[in-house]
């Protein structure tokens, strides 16, 4: 069994890293949004730390919860994460389960976007985004590795920081596909280390949107699960097009999170099979 186990990893993982890294080729150099685009610039780089909450409440219903401080390089360093202030970044709903293989979630989102420029009085300091989203999250496992597909479509309200700015609706079409893979244990549980590469690409709809695709995001965090708690972290890398046809923005971006879980059916039982979609 422990042959086999060893096996299944040595042809799985280099199949799976491939297929989530294939697209690292295609990005292009471009300034980040709100910014003059000159070819030539490096990519901008980000810092975003998260808190993930989900509580079950009954056999069928969890609460989900999302907290993110993010923050972006600075106007003169695009290489320092942490120079300005990015979003403050909120997300909640109830989820309804299925069965141990499909959930479905429905709540509001409210995200604060804060001034690319703190210095030029055209900014306003931030802006509101409420939005309202609903995803179906499905769950496959493939010896020890879980494999999870999420379908997320957001109905956002936004605007631009520049003064006066209207807001405008859009529609955002996501889809992401997530692997857990277990590095010091047959399957994922208490105590266990962790790989999850993912890959998540954007679509959006709506008034002044020039490109259907908005966005691909490559992300390979490493993990351990303590209890109720998860710990997971590790780079990821975007790019997607801008207002100027053929200029991709690029973006690296170092993501820190924790996760706590628990059940109001048996407090002290972790609740390891809720999996984040990261």
């Amino acid at each position: 069994m422990t042959k086999l186990y060893v096996l299944e990893r040595s042809i799985f993982l280099p199949i799976l890293s491939l297929f989530f890294s294939w697209n690292m080729a295609f990005g292009q150099e471009a300034s980040e949004p709100n910014e003059p685009i000159r070819r030539g610039l490096a990519p901008t780089t980000e810092s975003w730390n998260g808190l993930y909450l989900k509580l079950r409440l009954s056999d069928r219903v969890f609460w989900y919860q999302e907290n993110h401080y993010r923050r972006r390089n600075s106007i003169d360093n695009r290489s320092d994460f942490v120079g300005r202030m990015s979003q403050l970044y909120n997300r909640a709903g109830f989820v309804y389960l299925f069965n141990d293989q499909f959930e479905v979630t429905v709540g509001p989102t409210l995200v604060w976007n804060f001034t690319p420029n703190p210095d030029d009085p055209s900014f306003v300091t931030s802006t509101l985004e409420p939005r309202l989203w609903h995803q179906w999250l499905l769950t496959q496992s493939m010896s020890g590795i879980k494999i999870l597909h999420q379908f997320r479509f957001e109905h956002r309200f936004k605007r631009d920081n520049l003064i006066g700015a209207d807001y405008i609706y859009t529609d955002r079409y996501r889809y992401k596909i997530v692997a857990y893979i277990p590095l010091n244990k047959p399957r994922m549980e208490n105590r266990t280390f962790f790989l999850a590469p993912s890959n998540e690409i954007f679509f959006e709809t709506g008034k002044m949107q020039r490109d259907i695709l908005e966005e691909n995001r490559v992300y390979t965090a490493i993990g351990y699960t303590l209890n109720n708690f998860m710990f997971f972290g590790g780079h990821m890398w975007t790019y997607g097009p801008t207002n100027n046809p053929g200029i991709y923005r690029n973006r690296h971006i170092i993501r820190l999170n924790v996760m706590y879980t628990l059940d109001f059916r048996n407090k002290r039982k972790p609740v390891i099979r809720s999996l984040p979609a990261l």
